[in-house]
């Protein structure tokens, strides 16, 4: 059978006297994209560096294709790419001059590097802006070309770390499409993410991880069942019932009830029985509801239920030096 494409035991990195990579365990299938989500801080950089042969570990083992990473770092190296959490082009160069000298600088001939960079261009949907500078590229535009310039040589194993960060909804998707189309292709994508839709949209596999801690593994799906209860949605009529609503909610689903960003939302956890007893209450009470349903949690449930934080909440002041360092 074939090597996994990553494959570590008891990984473990510090910095000073803060661990933070702790025991990592990580089996990775190739041809997949596996998902390591978790908030800043949480160790994801840390473990995607020790991957690339950037960082070496303090403890355990990690193998990229049947290759130790520390032993055999040169025969890692050939077979990955990373792309970090900024972009890494020269933003005084054309998106056409960076693919080409990079191209170049990779070996390709000078006809073969302008083939390949106008084969990404058009890829990524970037040939009209080949010719301008990329510092006067968007967001989206700027890991586009990144991105692009991750794969000029096909590697067999892809890192990208946090590659949406601060995009526009509509720049998030346009990078979804490329992994999708990159992992098409036969690419391995490790994707770090504390975005909970971008890990349930691209990975077919999660590792939740916080405080340098895998806290949780599986699928989406096996994630989301793992809480063992689904989540009641409840839209009232009236936001000044809201707390009326909420009083019952707690009372009868037995449950923390969240206050939704829209005054008149409400979520909870539930089963289904509970919940039908929570409608019939709320009629009583004459509380107008507008929607009411149950459905499965979604990972950012999945992730508060895991460490009673959301995923958004920021690290400590020793986890975000770990980091950073």
């Amino acid at each position: 059978m074939d090597a996994p494409a990553i494959e570590t035991a008891g990984l473990i990195k510090t910095f000073g006297d803060n661990r933070a990579v702790d025991g990592v365990d990580l089996t990775v299938p190739p041809g997949t994209v596996y998902g390591l989500l978790g908030p800043n801080g949480a160790g994801k950089t840390t473990v995607v560096r020790m991957l690339a042969t950037l960082l070496r570990p303090d403890g355990g083992q990690a193998r990229v294709f049947g290759r130790d990473v520390v032993r055999e770092a040169d025969a890692v190296r050939s077979r990955v790419s990373l792309t970090g959490q900024y972009a890494s082009v020269d933003e005084d160069l054309t998106g056409a001059e960076n693919l080409v000298l990079l191209a170049r600088l990779l070996g390709h001939s000078k006809a073969q590097a302008r083939e390949r960079a106008a084969q990404l261009l058009a890829a990524f949907g970037l040939t009209e802006a080949a010719d301008r500078q990329v510092k006067k590229y968007s967001g989206g535009m700027r890991r586009r070309i990144d991105i692009g310039a991750s794969i000029l040589n096909t590697p067999d194993l892809l890192f990208l770390d946090e590659p949406t960060t601060g995009l526009d909804p509509r720049s998030r998707n346009q990078v979804w499409d490329i992994v999708r189309i990159v992992v098409a292709n036969g690419t391995t994508v490790l994707l770090t993410t504390q975005y909970l839709d971008e890990a349930d949209q691209l990975a077919g596999r999660i590792a939740v991880i916080d405080h340098g801690k895998v806290i949780a593994e599986g699928t989406p799906g096996q994630l989301k069942s793992s809480i063992g209860a689904g989540t009641v949605h409840v839209r009232l009529r009236d936001a000044a019932q809201r707390p009326a609503a909420e009083r019952i909610l707690a009372e009868v689903l037995g449950s923390a009830v969240q206050q939704e960003s829209d005054p008149v939302a409400l979520t909870a956890r539930a089963e289904a029985e509970p919940a039908a007893r929570a409608l019939a209450r709320l009629t009583e009470a004459d509380i107008a509801v507008d929607n009411f349903s149950l459905g499965q949690p979604s990972l950012d449930e999945v992730f508060l239920a895991l460490t009673d934080r959301p995923a958004g909440a920021k690290p400590s002041v020793a986890a975000a030096e770990g980091a950073v360092a």
